[in-house]
């Protein structure tokens, strides 16, 4: 191997742990029986794959909000990259899709959603902005969806019963919409009208006397059913199948759809940002993560690495917030989400 081995680009350049990231070379003459090893912050990098040009490597857990990425053969160190992580909040969750920011105090809400049909002694959990992780005292099986609308208060849906509920004062479940399917997805427009998404790809508007009435058709789900108001005030829906090539759907205000962007791999949790880019938990290209994705170009870019990342939001400090099945991570990015203002 040569001595002048160079770092020359990560991609992407934000990671959490788990995550498998391209390492762009210059000078690396490949041998069998030579020594090639990767570190972030002096962490050992599981390297997966390599070529003279590139390495892939899976992002070991850090307590650091970034990394210095190196590589080592046997002539010496390569240059560092930097590489942006996620601190992890919380752990052993069951999350299904977005956790959420409670706009009264900033507090993440967050789930140990279970199997369907799982009653769980704790379902509901909201994480304080000190980092002290509280259980709800209320009692909810499967929570999924969860989203707040006008007022400030709390919805939920359950896809075990197929409601959802209002959580009032932290103590109890009121349903307020039933008989909506497996109800997972679940979204308010700027006029406080609620929307649930049932997993067999219905889209239901519900009045405010909880009166359901069909909105909408996209392709059904096997898993949860995601859902997130765009800045021009369509509906953007994403319903994960098996296939590589899932879409994500735009529903205008007489549930009309369309196919807005398709070629992601079991495409989740969905949010925009300010400047109406939308972000995907998904898979693209055979990498795991996030997706961003330019509202004009309808262009998918890779934005970060993870491992069963099933949902994200952003708080009203530009951290964007990232959920795997059972974690939750923060990365400050400055980047702010279009409902906090």
């Amino acid at each position: 191997m040569s001595d002048s081995v160079k770092i020359t680009a990560i991609r992407p350049e934000r990671a959490i742990p788990g995550g498998e990231i391209e390492i762009l070379v210059e000078g690396l003459q490949l041998d069998p029986s030579g020594r090639l090893l990767c570190f972030a912050n002096g962490l050992n990098c599981k390297i997966i794959g390599a070529s003279s040009k590139r390495i892939m490597a899976t992002v070991p857990a850090c307590d650091d909000s970034s990394a210095v990425v190196q590589l080592e053969t046997e002539l010496g160190e390569s240059n560092g990259f930097v590489l942006t992580l996620g601190k992890l909040l919380a752990d052993e969750m069951h999350i299904v899709a977005n956790p959420a920011i409670d706009p009264s105090d900033d507090a993440l809400i967050l789930t140990r959603s279970g199997s369907r049909g799982q009653a769980l002694p704790h379902t509901l959990y909201r994480l304080e902005t000190e980092g002290f992780l509280d259980e709800l005292p209320v009692e909810i099986m499967n929570p999924t969806s969860i989203a707040f609308g006008p007022g400030g208060s709390m919805y939920v849906t359950n896809r075990a019963e197929g409601t959802v509920a209002r959580i009032e004062r932290g103590e109890r479940a009121v349903v307020v919409a039933s008989e909506l399917g497996i109800a997972t997805g679940l979204a308010f427009d700027r006029n406080g009208q609620m929307y649930v998404g049932d997993r067999s790809g219905t889209v239901y508007r519900v009045s405010e006397e909880g009166r359901a009435s069909e909105f909408a058709k996209v392709e059904p789900s096997v898993a949860a059913f995601h859902m997130a108001f765009g800045p021009d005030q369509r509906l953007f829906v994403t319903s994960p199948g098996f296939a590589s090539h899932d879409a994500v759907y735009a529903i205008d205000g007489h549930g009309g759809v369309e196919t807005w962007a398709r070629g992601l791999g079991r495409p989740q949790g969905l949010a925009f940002d300010r400047e109406g880019d939308l972000y995907v938990a998904a898979c693209f290209g055979g990498r795991h993560g996030i997706v961003r994705i330019d509202p004009e170009s309808r262009q998918i870019e890779h934005f970060l690495a993870g491992a069963n990342v099933v949902g994200l939001c952003f708080t009203r400090n530009g951290e964007m917030v990232v959920a795997t099945n059972d974690s939750v991570y923060s990365l400050n990015l400055g980047i702010y989400g279009t409902l906090l203002n």
